[in-house]
């Protein structure tokens, strides 16, 4: 199961996240965030954890601008994002997550345009904002997906929800992205509780 844990942004936080068995780490670029990212944080770098940046309907210059001085391999596009920006980010070399906020009248036919340009989807639950609130969606809307495009799970996944999350089926669920569910305060994760969950899901 793939594990991305999202909205880092503590230099000595990063450090103790890389040591755990997880697939991606996030870094938000969008300044309503309260996790939002000014400076590189300072951290050794590893080739197993991919670095994802996280956007919300930001400028194609801007993104590769934060791309190159953050030696970013993957751009998640968290807003109202055009097909046609998501296939010039993938044109450049770098993989793109497409994020997209899911209640009950959410219609998959929205993520056709993107799947030959996104390497994974982002289920988050539908907010005013985009993303970060901290609660979840009904799951079983997730049924109606008939895509071939791999997908995380996101969207108030707390420590609790390891049971139900071992039991969630889907052809194409690859795997979960943690966030506030994980947190001591905005931008610093509980190792410990990361680290037991994900021995209790795998």
């Amino acid at each position: 199961m793939v594990i991305k844990v999202c909205g880092m942004r503590d230099s000595n936080n990063i450090k103790d996240l890389l040591k755990l068995d997880i697939d991606y780490m996030g870094m938000i670029f969008y300044e309503k965030s309260l996790r939002y990212v000014e400076r590189h944080p300072v951290y050794t770098s590893t080739d197993k954890v991919k670095k994802v940046g996280v956007f919300v309907n930001e400028n194609f210059q801007t993104i590769m601008e934060k791309a190159e001085a953050f030696n970013l391999d993957i751009i998640q596009l968290h807003g109202n994002e055009t097909p046609e920006l998501c296939e010039k980010i993938k044109a450049t070399g770098l993989d793109v997550f497409k994020a997209f906020g899911v209640d009950d009248n959410f219609d998959f036919k929205t993520t056709v345009p993107f799947s030959k340009s996104s390497s994974l989807f982002i289920f988050d639950t539908k907010s005013k904002g985009y993303g970060g609130s901290g609660k979840k969606y009904n799951w079983g809307k997730l049924s109606e997906y008939k895509g071939k495009t791999g997908f995380l799970l996101s969207g108030g996944i707390s420590p609790g929800d390891a049971d139900q999350i071992k039991s969630f089926e889907h052809p194409q669920f690859a795997g979960v992205d943690l966030n506030s569910g994980f947190e001591t305060s905005p931008g610093v994760k509980d190792i410990k509780k990361i680290r037991l969950f994900i021995e209790e899901v795998k």
